[in-house]
């Protein structure tokens, strides 16, 4: 039995519990000794060590990964009167980041297998007004990007790939965030790694990574160290309007910690899904997450689909689960759902999958040091 972040006594598993270290720690504490606390050189090295990982050329640290998705698409000159391709499967940052620039939302269907952009529905919805398209690499496996690639490149249209599931996720090699015009990352508490909040934009484009990281801070054109190594610390310019998305160096700090261990992290998730397959695999009326599709896989979530064969619904499944301790959720209430989206998003195909997935779709407590004996606990919860 253990106490949940909302003081439920009661709960024995909970859906996630962050990964935080003795060396994590260290890492934060040393940098809150520092008398310079924001866009300095944990940052930049921060920066250097995920361009490195991911095998861009570019990084750019920003507060969230909403923030690297707004900044990617503004620094891409999209704005009022275009359109962009969304998938309806997704979290609504990624189509607010959309809304943010004054563009449409365009919204697409997902595939049944993987839940990812459906390749179908977007060949569907391209139109003259489409400017670029927003895949997601969904629960941590890569959607279909080579395709996804040839479409926009046929089309003369951006791609900007959210990686926020993804971090470790591989296509033939190459990480995902590498195949379109930018990638977007989160380092929300949640993901693979951390920064409690954070996340990062990374691109093979110089002109990209300027003007996101100018654009950050305020659109100044000088960094901090830059400003304070020059004579006159004030005198720098403001070429065009920007925002406070700055990266801190606690944050950073607790980032390049992380990042020293995501395999190891990646791969303690990996076992944990493959015990849940193990144990979940010849229920009747559970469909388990196939995790043979193709690329490497980084195994952010663990999604079950409730079937009519299973004895009862998904909701009564997961209030059941409740009532054993087992924290559960959704991922995600699809974006056509939203009233705002309903307002200002636009589809042009139906959204038949999307909609059948989120009666059935439910994610499972998974998180690099989960227990076998709390794993036992959920997979027993579902066949008794």
């Amino acid at each position: 039995m253990t106490t949940d972040a909302f003081g439920n006594t009661k709960i024995k598993v909970p859906f996630f519990s962050p990964y935080i270290d003795r060396l994590d720690k260290k890492a934060v504490s040393i940098a809150l000794k520092s008398t310079l606390l924001t866009d300095g050189p944990k940052l930049r090295e921060f920066e250097a060590k995920f361009s490195q990982f991911t095998g861009a050329k570019h990084a750019v640290g920003v507060s969230n990964a909403t923030a690297a998705l707004h900044l990617s698409l503004k620094t891409l000159g999209i704005g009022s009167g275009d359109e962009v391709i969304v998938p309806d499967m997704t979290f609504a940052a990624t189509a607010n980041a959309v809304l943010l620039t004054g563009a449409t939302p365009v919204i697409v269907d997902v595939d049944s297998l993987d839940m990812n952009m459906s390749v179908t529905s977007l060949e569907k919805s391209i139109t003259h007004k489409t400017k670029a398209i927003l895949p997601v690499h969904f629960a941590g496996k890569a959607c279909k990007i080579d395709r996804i690639k040839k479409i926009a490149r046929s089309n003369k249209i951006y791609l900007i790939e959210d990686c926020a599931h993804a971090i470790g996720t591989r296509v033939c090699g190459k990480h995902v965030g590498t195949f379109g015009d930018a990638g977007c990352f989160s380092f929300y508490p949640t993901k693979n790694i951390t920064t409690l909040e954070g996340g990062m934009l990374i691109t093979d484009k110089k002109k990209i990574a300027d003007a996101a990281s100018s654009a950050r801070n305020h659109g100044i054109t000088k960094s901090l160290g830059q400003r304070y190594t020059s004579k006159k610390p004030w005198d720098y310019d403001i070429v065009t309007p920007g925002y406070n998305y700055r990266l801190d160096e606690i944050r950073s700090s607790l980032g390049l910690s992380q990042l020293k261990k995501i395999t190891r992290l990646n791969n303690l998730r990996k076992k944990a899904f493959e015990y849940y397959n193990e144990g979940l695999q010849d229920v009747n009326g559970i469909e388990i997450p196939d995790k043979g599709l193709e690329g490497e896989h980084s195994f952010h979530l663990y999604i079950i689909k409730v079937k009519k064969e299973f004895k009862i619904s998904r909701d009564a499944l997961y209030s059941k689960l409740l009532k054993s301790g087992i924290r559960t959720t959704v991922h995600y209430k699809p974006l056509h759902m939203f009233s705002v989206m309903k307002k200002k998003a636009k589809t042009y195909n139906e959204l038949i999958i999307s909609k059948q997935i989120y009666q059935q779709a439910l994610s499972l407590p998974l998180y690099p040091d989960i227990s076998r004996k709390q794993q036992d606990l959920v997979i027993q919860a579902l066949t008794s």
